[in-house]
């Protein structure tokens, strides 16, 4: 190595010089020799490795601000301008969502369409269990060499923006709905009465969905004609969930997206996915400040 051979023949020579011969820096040699340099390279090595990791621990769903958010947290001193130095160095390309949604809302004009409560600002949530959005989109199958379509209905606490049920079948109709809802009653069991939010498609304007939130004296609330920005979170989830489990379309029947399904979001999207929104914390880490203030309350 150059840097060997100046401390060679500086026994005899000026280290100035031999430099000069070398094209070498005389502050880059000092800084080899003292150590500075090489423990650079090893940080970047060592920094770059990290990154990669994390990048594959999320199956490429995470860009340069999530990475840096979570070697933060494991206690790398990183910048994000770094990360995606490293990034585009290894070639490490997020997955980015795509900005067509299908359109699945099927209203009827006979069945009463609420109030968009949301766009009332007391209505909007300052805790788990105050507003609850809920969408239906299309997902590829394909099951005996024949394609089909699968649908899946979620319903997204909006405080948190963690995922509260969902429930995904071969039809869309109002029973789809309902069971999720009934899944997302199960799982947070609210004491108040709280705002389910929704657009104003036929499952949830049915007769059996609206049943079902009287006996739980919910208040239903519904995005205004032709406005999808009325219910954005749920537009934005369903982006961004399609995107992160392309590799995995088309589903092989109902299991297999029922089991796909659950591993993301019940299993990541909850628990380890950071949200941007939420400061790059998790849903599950969001909420946790209220339910230990909540349960103190109880004793």
């Amino acid at each position: 190595m150059v840097y060997d051979l100046i401390r060679y023949l500086g026994e005899e020579f000026s280290i100035r010089q031999i430099c000069q011969v070398l094209g070498v820096s005389k502050s880059a040699y000092y800084a080899y020799v003292s150590g500075r340099s090489y423990q650079r390279s090893l940080n970047k090595q060592e920094n770059a490795n990290a990154v990669k990791r994390v990048f594959e621990q999320h199956k490429k769903r995470y860009g340069s601000r999530r990475i840096t958010e979570q070697l933060r947290e494991e206690g790398y001193s990183i910048g994000r301008y770094q990360v995606s130095s490293l990034m585009m160095a290894q070639d490490l390309v997020a997955k980015q969502p795509k900005r067509f949604v299908p359109k699945t809302t099927q209203s009827h004009p006979h069945l009463r369409r609420n109030e968009n409560l949301l766009l009332i600002p007391d209505h909007l949530p300052q805790a788990p269990n105050e507003v609850w959005v809920s969408d239906i989109t299309y997902l590829p199958s394909i099951e005996h060499e024949l394609e089909s379509w699968l649908y899946l209905c979620v319903w997204m606490d909006l405080f948190s923006r963690k995922i509260i049920g969902w429930c995904v079948d071969e039809h869309m109709r109002e029973s789809l709905v309902i069971r999720a809802l009934q899944q997302a009653v199960r799982n947070r069991q609210p004491e108040k009465v709280i705002i389910i939010h929704s657009d104003g498609g036929g499952q949830y304007a049915s007769n059996n969905f609206r049943a079902l939130l009287k006996r739980n004296q919910f208040w239903q609330s519904m995005t205004r004609v032709d406005n999808h920005y009325d219910n954005a979170h749920m537009e934005s989830f369903f982006s961004r969930f399609k995107t992160e489990l392309e590799d995995e379309f088309p589903f092989l029947g109902l299991r297999d997206a029922n089991l796909k399904i659950f591993d993301f979001i019940e299993a990541y999207y909850n628990t380890i996915r950071k949200h941007s929104a939420l400061g790059y914390k998790t849903p599950d880490q969001f909420e946790e400040p209220y339910w230990m203030d909540f349960w103190k309350g109880k004793f």
